[in-house]
């Protein structure tokens, strides 16, 4: 089953505490909102499965339309159901990043700068003491409870958990998968005025998952492989010149040295809808320029666009905003 209260909580950071070596280790973060309701953000440091380590990956300078879509800051908890277009996050259909960038870290070693805690610290603490900047945090939401929160000591105690890719899992956490409920955290820095992304993931969790359910496809491995793809999104022209319907084309190419089949292959959007690209071979190095049809709308508020294998397996994913799309008769370069 899905996560049964997922959604993001949108607050200012004013406290975080760092457990160390524990059970189960988190990185804690005390958030406020606009109407004075105070949230704990408990993000994992460690799986409770191994391998340990978790994938991590943070986007300094994060520009994708999920942004356009968030609530106002300081709104507080904000319920968001399943589904594209919103402000959901989800790893694999998102187009949020290149999962092949993630990297491991411990979760909290001696030294400096070489751990997850050290790593959340570099950017969380940065917010606290930005009086612009503005916190999001997705997952799965606790409470209000009757007691007191057990890290910071707030009444109610009332938070958020799961602040991590929520799909693909094993063991017995497969009751928790879903699509379009992947946790994670956004940090808008207004006195620089960019947005950073941190994203985790555990190493036993797949990057090829069933479209309604979440769980892991049969035959798939647990290993983030979307940046080495053979065929992949290069460019596209998402505001033709003229009036709507426009004549909107996604370029592909081939950077692998051996010809790649495309016949069965498609293009997503936004929406998840689908249409075909052209069958038969993309010999090495080729570029191919498709029309998009079906429906599939490459919006100029902001779209993503997934190429996806004969299978239905995603094999590359690019994201573009309103502002990139801004330009008439420009094409956007990957």
């Amino acid at each position: 089953m899905p996560l049964t209260s997922y959604g993001v909580v949108a607050g200012r950071v004013v406290d975080t505490r760092r457990e160390g070596s524990s059970d189960s280790p988190h990185y804690q973060i005390h958030l406020v909102d606009d109407a004075g309701t105070h949230y704990r953000a408990a993000v994992n440091v460690e799986s409770a499965q191994a391998p340990s380590e978790l994938r991590y990956l943070v986007v300094d300078d994060f520009r994708h339309p999920v942004t356009a879509a968030l609530p106002a800051p300081g709104s507080g908890w904000t319920a968001l159901p399943s589904g594209p277009g919103g402000a959901n996050l989800d790893y694999i259909r998102g187009n949020l990043f290149d999962p092949a960038a993630m990297r491991l870290l411990p979760p909290d070693v001696t030294g400096p700068d070489n751990d997850l805690a050290d790593l959340l610290d570099h950017y969380v603490l940065r917010a606290r003491t930005d009086p612009q900047a503005a916190a999001y945090v997705f997952g799965e939401r606790w409470g209000p409870e009757g007691t007191a929160d057990q890290v910071f000591g707030f009444r109610p105690g009332n938070g958020v958990h799961d602040v991590h890719m929520n799909q693909g899992n094993s063991g017995s956490f497969v009751r928790d998968d879903g699509v379009w409920q992947d946790g994670g955290l956004l940090l808008h820095l207004g006195a620089e005025s960019r947005w950073v992304a941190i994203f985790l993931a555990f190493q036993s969790q797949a990057w090829h998952t069933d479209d309604t359910t979440g769980h892991t496809l049969p035959g798939t491995e647990p290993r983030p492989t979307v940046g080495g793809a053979a065929a992949r999104i290069v460019a596209a022209l998402v505001n033709p010149v003229g009036p709507a319907p426009e004549a909107e084309t996604v370029t592909l190419i081939n950077a692998s040295p051996s010809p790649v089949d495309l016949t069965g292959w498609r293009l997503a959007d936004r929406s998840q809808r689908t249409c075909p690209v052209p069958a038969g071979m993309l010999a090495a190095g080729a570029t191919l320029v498709v029309a998009t049809t079906d429906g599939v709308t490459l919006g100029n508020g902001g779209g993503t666009i997934t190429l996806l294998d004969a299978q239905g397996l995603k094999v590359d994913g690019v994201s573009y905003t309103a502002e990139q799309a801004g330009d008439e008769g420009w094409t956007l370069v990957f």
